[in-house]
């Protein structure tokens, strides 16, 4: 009987020990993620799951080119997946389907196809702005301290920092972490591309 006692109370201890590790790594270090959406196509696919590093940008800030998952202004229980494409001092500006950072022009193999429209609003019969659309001209934007410009590679299917009062900038403490591993479906499984640009400083 007391062998029986010891072994539920070692199992107990176990069981909680593994849970504490469980929260431990959920809260501070590494969750998953579900992709939900065409935004970041091709890159990134719907009902794809991922993990996040959560504790990555405790030792260095978001880097250009770094797939991140990030909290949208005022709505706080959403989180959209996006690129990073700007940094704090960076001028962003898209000039008929062409991304130029810091006037320089920068050529994106991984987005998923050109621009398609060029409309910024729609506008109602009061003159009100109704609904945005993807728009192949925008900015420029000028990146606050502390936070990043981010779009989808998906361009013309992607709420983002280039609606200002949706997403806009983002600050840092609105990112949740940086997407690396693609752990399900098991077909394609893999590690996330993060682009980089040589040619920016």
């Amino acid at each position: 009987m007391l062998a029986i006692k010891d072994e539920i109370k070692e199992l107990l201890e176990s069981v909680l020990i593994a849970g504490v590790l469980a929260f431990f790594i959920i809260t501070f270090v590494v969750q998953s993620f579900v992709v939900q959406g065409h935004s970041m196509d091709p890159t990134l696919h719907d009902g794809e799951r991922l993990f996040v590093n959560k504790f990555i940008y405790n030792f260095h800030s978001p880097k250009r080119g770094d797939i991140i998952v990030l909290t949208p202004k005022g709505d706080p229980k959403r989180k959209y997946i996006k690129r990073v494409i700007g940094l704090a001092g960076d001028k962003i500006e898209i000039k008929d389907g062409t991304l130029f950072i810091n006037d320089k022009m920068v050529e994106e193999d991984y987005i998923n196809e050109s621009y398609i429209r060029e409309n910024l609003y729609s506008i109602d019969t009061n003159g009100d702005m109704m609904g945005d659309e993807i728009h192949s001209t925008a900015g420029p934007f000028y990146v606050p301290k502390e936070h990043v410009f981010a779009m989808g590679d998906n361009r013309n299917n992607s709420l983002d920092s280039r609606r200002l009062d949706i997403v806009g900038y983002i600050p840092y403490e609105d990112i949740s972490g940086k997407a690396f591993w693609v752990y399900w479906p098991l077909t394609r499984i893999r590690v996330l591309d993060h682009a980089r640009y040589p040619d920016l400083t």
